[in-house]
């Protein structure tokens, strides 16, 4: 081997030293974070199935206990569990109200939805149809209507539908069926029947011209 080349060699290996000098604690502090990084990451992860798990078991013992018919007990768990935390909060709320329906408990069913606060966004036009529905059936018009908002699809229109009606409005009832009718799914046959014989009860006829149609 030349002697150049042995002197390339070893100036090379001096910058290499010297640059290790120059930035070791760099180096070191980098890899420190790094390594703190990951480590909290997966006690972050941790904490997080572990919450899943306990929010798992919480659903299933308030489910437990509206099978047992506790609604009651069914109510405090759902309290301390939190009726707005995603999804199951969501479902937890739903299934209470349910069951204090069956009951005969309307007024706690409506408190029941009406607790969510923010709950599963997927859930959230499902929870409002329901409580528009009781709504209804308790008079309270109004705010059956606020309940629903803007939502737009067959289910909530229909339900706009008899909120009007209930309220004495007929003409705005019709137009709300109507709406429901034209977004409604072709396949849902028993439903449209249904909403075709308000719409003709509120004093509108039902367009059948697709029906008729070659």
């Amino acid at each position: 081997m030349a002697v150049d080349e042995l002197l390339d060699e070893h100036e090379q290996g001096e910058r290499v030293r010297e640059w290790i000098r120059q930035n070791a604690f760099g180096v070191i502090a980098g890899i420190a974070v790094a390594l703190a990084l990951v480590y909290g990451y997966g006690k972050w992860q941790d904490h997080l199935q572990a919450k899943r798990i306990a929010t798992g078991e919480a659903y299933a013992a308030i489910n437990d206990s509206i099978a047992a018919g506790d609604l009651e007990k069914a109510r405090t768990l759902a309290a301390s569990f939190g009726l707005d935390d995603g999804i199951y909060g969501t479902l937890v709320a739903l299934d209470l109200a349910s069951a204090q329906v069956g009951a005969g408990d309307t007024d706690a069913a409506i408190a029941t939805l009406s607790a969510i606060d923010d709950g599963e966004p997927t859930l959230s036009a499902v929870v409002a149809r329901r409580l528009a529905v009781l709504l209804v059936d308790a008079g309270r018009t109004d705010e059956a209507l606020a309940a629903l908002g803007d939502a737009d699809d067959a289910g909530s229109l229909e339900v706009r539908g008899d909120a009007e009606y209930a309220a004495g409005r007929p003409e705005q009832a019709r137009d709300a069926y109507a709406a429901a009718l034209a977004v409604l799914d072709e396949a849902a046959v028993t439903q449209r029947h249904l909403l075709e014989i308000k719409l003709i009860d509120a004093g509108g006829t039902p367009d059948r011209s697709e029906e008729q149609a070659p």
